[in-house]
């Protein structure tokens, strides 16, 4: 049996908001035609900052007025983990995809999002660049942090992703904790470039 397609959708820099109201879009479309097809793979960069903090929060309402008081949108989203930031330089990629007719589990997924970046940092002479056990979902070289991984998985229907720090301006993750993890830092392709 042929596997389902997974369009590919190459939004070049765009909104955050607009990017979510795309995947909400194919969300409703997988729920309701369930079965039918496996969905979409979402890239694009983020036009602008933007904090997000997942179901686990990260972010009080006097760190979320701070942020926006930097420059940046603060957004609650539906995905796991803390907060994060995004912004230009850096890729997300959201798969939206229904993982029973691709034959794939949630850990399975998280996992393929890992190799995927793992890949991608090969790729670009960093191979170094590693998955770790949890709690450190996402992928590191050394003890910092170059791609978070956060994901939404209802009725077997997933959103986000993945953020990959390309050429990102890493100052931006200095006013928060990202993912939650003290005593780690961040990096970017551009910031381990040997």
């Amino acid at each position: 049996m042929r596997q389902p397609a997974v369009q590919l959708l190459r939004l070049s820099q765009v909104p955050y908001a607009e990017l979510l109201a795309l995947q909400e879009r194919w969300l409703r479309r997988l729920q309701a035609e369930t079965g039918t097809e496996a969905g979409a793979l979402l890239l694009c960069e983020p036009a602008g900052p933007v904090y997000t903090a997942g179901l686990r929060g990260g972010l009080t309402s006097e760190e979320a007025t701070r942020l926006r008081a930097l420059g940046a949108d603060v957004r609650a989203i539906g995905r796991g983990g803390l907060a994060t930031f995004h912004g230009p330089g850096q890729l997300l990629c959201h798969p939206v995809l229904d993982l029973r007719p691709l034959g794939l589990r949630l850990r399975a997924h998280v996992a393929a999002l890992e190799a995927c970046a793992v890949r991608l940092c090969e790729l670009q002479g960093l191979p170094g660049a590693r998955a770790r056990p949890p709690p450190y979902t996402g992928v590191w070289l050394g003890e910092r942090k170059i791609c978070a991984i956060g994901v939404r998985c209802g009725r077997h229907i997933t959103s986000h992703g993945l953020a990959l720090n390309c050429s990102t301006d890493l100052t931006w993750f200095e006013h928060i904790v990202p993912c939650g993890l003290v005593g780690t830092g961040v990096t970017s392709l551009t910031a381990s470039e040997g």
